[in-house]
C-alpha cells in the first residue's frame, strides 16, 4: 500500500500526457486548414430555364463565401451566400412574378450553401475534379446535395466551375407555367467561381 501513491502520481502524469498530446495535435491538424474566400466581383452565378419557345437565361448575386478545407480529411466548412433578390431574367415582368410567386424573394432573402466534405483528391497546386457534398438551404427548407466541381488552385489564388440541376418545383416552390406557357420544373445552375488561398 506504501507504493499506491507513487503509482497513482505515475498515472496521473500519464492522463495529463495523453490530454496534452491530444490538444496539440487537435491544434496541428487545425493549422492545417486551408482557408477559400471567394470574391463577389470575380464570381457568376447564371441560371438556365426552358420553356416550349426558347430558353430563358438570369443570373444571381453572390454575398460573401469563406470556406475552410483540411486536405488530411477533406472535410469541407463555411458557407456560400447568394443574394435571392438580386435574380434577374432581363424581363421586368417575368422576374416580378419570379421573385414573388417563385423565391418569394422578400421572405427568403438568401439562398445559402453549407459543405461540410469533399469526395475525390484535391490537388493543392493545380486543378482536380472532385464532387462537393453538403446542405443546400433555399426557400427555407434544407435540402442534402452533391455537386461536381472542377477546381484549379495556384499559390494564392483558386477558382471552380460548378454545374447542377435543382428541382425547384420538387423542392415546393411554385411552377410559374401558365395556360400558353410551360416551363421546366428544374433549374440549370453554373457557378463560376474566384477567389484567394490561404495556406498555414
Amino acid at each position: 500500500m506504501r507504493n499506491a501513491p507513487g503509482r497513482f502520481a505515475s498515472h496521473l502524469r500519464r492522463i495529463v500526457l495523453s490530454c496534452t498530446a491530444f490538444i496539440v495535435l487537435s491544434g496541428f491538424a487545425t493549422a492545417q486548414d486551408l482557408q477559400f474566400k471567394v470574391d463577389p466581383q470575380h464570381t457568376t452565378i447564371k441560371l438556365t430555364l426552358s420553356d416550349v419557345l426558347h430558353t430563358v437565361h438570369g443570373s444571381f448575386q453572390l454575398i460573401r463565401g469563406d470556406l475552410r478545407f483540411d486536405p488530411a480529411t477533406n472535410n469541407l466548412a463555411g458557407e456560400i451566400v447568394v443574394d435571392a433578390k438580386s435574380g434577374e431574367t432581363g424581363n421586368g415582368m417575368r422576374d416580378r412574378k419570379m421573385h414573388k410567386e417563385v423565391l418569394e424573394s422578400e421572405r427568403y432573402p438568401e439562398i445559402v450553401f453549407h459543405p461540410d466534405r469533399v469526395e475525390g483528391t484535391v490537388t493543392l497546386q493545380g486543378n482536380s475534379l472532385v464532387r462537393v457534398h453538403g446542405i443546400f438551404s433555399m426557400h427555407g427548407v434544407e435540402h442534402e446535395m452533391t455537386v461536381p466541381a472542377q477546381i484549379s488552385i495556384s499559390p494564392d489564388r483558386w477558382t471552380a466551375n460548378l454545374h447542377f440541376s435543382v428541382p425547384y418545383v420538387s423542392w415546393g416552390m411554385k411552377n410559374p407555367s401558365t395556360l400558353f406557357l410551360r416551363v421546366s420544373g428544374t433549374v440549370e445552375v453554373e457557378i463560376l467561381a474566384a477567389g484567394t488561398v490561404t495556406r498555414p
